[in-house]
């Protein structure tokens, strides 16, 4: 890049000036990740837009660290976003409207330039395939209060030990958190604004067969939480699966995991709609769930026990997992449908091939022919049953 056009994205691309940050504190903004050295003050050249940005302190040999703090924002073109670091709480807080100003015309000024590493642009289309439904309005919806995003405000989920590879992770991050101890306000319960995804499905005056039937095909379930929840915007879901994944990936938030596992559940439990009513949203699910799980599988450590790498937990990957047993049955679903809207076939193929590349699942015999094909002796083969209503009556049975 010459140095024309560094210096005509510097003035157009937003800015992230971190004032005091203590050496070997790992701060990352969408899919990239700094270790802070002496020098660094922040990130500069940043595309406008919805971002993702998240830290983690260390301990002063920089080999061990507490659990990431994260929010998004939405920045526009030359806007410079402040923040000064919180020694004794160890978290970046905001500075006022008057020093705000004066550090933002430094940086504007060139003051501050050669303490700011830059966002590397090769990495931003990454970003996007993971962000490309995440809206400000998306962010405003489903953001805690405070925007802040960390586990050591989910310490109820852990009520009672923690059970996973994952929770035992984060419980022993959070034991040695300053941030955790400082948090003496912590908030009760769920912080997220996510919406109810419930389990199962109960309709006045059905048989307890077409009850069966119902929650076996969550199609009903998800044109009732369409309509009523998300004012019938598709895309306002996938913004939510995508926000989700982004807020446990990069945040370690364990609510916002369990969260993108009940979205992933219901899509997958749908029998008719992916082929009947709704192709073209079941298309973009499975884009979105495919750049998901493909960068969420990267073999490359992106910080020293920070993130993804260091929390993603096995049990959910592994062949008798939900996400493989869910996976199963779409692709059997598939196989017996005897007319499949191209596109979606098309990326349900990809899909299924980084789940047998990266993960090793086997879902088919090896047969020389063209088209999916799967384990002919499938106990968990969906039983399709058409209803006469088109929507359902719905029931939380979560708790």
């Amino acid at each position: 890049m010459d140095s024309e056009k560094a210096l005509e994205l510097v003035k157009h691309g937003a800015t992230l000036l971190f004032l005091d940050v203590p050496q070997y504190t790992l701060v990352g903004i969408d899919t990239q990740i700094f270790a802070v050295g002496p020098a660094f003050k922040g990130i500069k050249m940043i595309p406008p837009g919805i971002h993702f940005v998240f830290y983690s302190s260390s301990t002063r040999d920089g080999k061990e660290f507490s659990p990431a703090i994260g929010f998004f924002v939405d920045v526009g073109p030359s806007q410079v976003i402040v923040r000064k670091w919180n020694q004794q709480d160890e978290w970046l807080a905001k500075v006022s409207e008057e020093e705000e100003e004066r550090y933002s015309q430094a940086v504007r000024s060139l003051e501050f330039d050669k303490h700011l590493g830059p966002y590397n642009l090769s990495q931003y289309g990454e970003w996007k395939h993971l962000s490309n439904y995440i809206t400000k309005d998306v962010v405003e919806k489903f953001e805690p209060v405070g925007g802040e995003i960390t586990v050591t405000y989910e310490s109820a989920i852990l009520k009672g030990g923690p059970k996973t590879a994952m929770e035992r992770a984060l419980d022993a991050q959070m034991k040695k958190s300053k941030f955790a101890a400082s948090s003496t306000e912590q908030p009760k319960g769920n912080r997220f604004y996510y919406t109810t995804i419930p389990r199962i499905i109960k309709h006045k005056g059905m048989s307890g067969q077409e009850l069966t039937s119902m929650n076996l095909d969550k199609t009903q379930l998800l044109e009732s939480l369409l309509s009523k929840e998300y004012k019938d915007s598709e895309d306002l879901l996938l913004g939510e699966l995508q926000f989700s994944f982004v807020a446990f990936l990069m945040g370690q938030s364990l609510e916002s995991f369990m969260q993108w596992k009940s979205l992933v559940s219901l899509l997958l439990g749908c029998i008719d709609a992916p082929f009947h009513t709704r192709s073209q949203l079941f298309t973009n699910f499975i884009k979105v769930i495919y750049h998901q799980l493909k960068y969420g599988l990267q073999k490359e450590s992106n910080g020293p026990e920070m993130g993804i790498h260091a929390l993603l937990d096995d049990s959910w990957l592994a062949s008798d997992s939900f996400l493989h047993l869910l996976c199963k049955d779409f692709f059997a679903l598939v196989e017996e449908t005897s007319v499949v809207d191209g596109d979606l076939l098309s990326w349900i193929r990809k899909f299924k091939e980084l789940l047998e590349n990266r993960l090793g699942w086997e879902f088919q015999k090896k047969s020389a022919s063209d088209g999916i094909y799967f384990e002919e002796d499938d106990e968990y083969a969906p039983v399709v049953e058409m209803l006469d209503e088109s929507h359902g009556e719905y029931m939380d049975m979560s708790t």
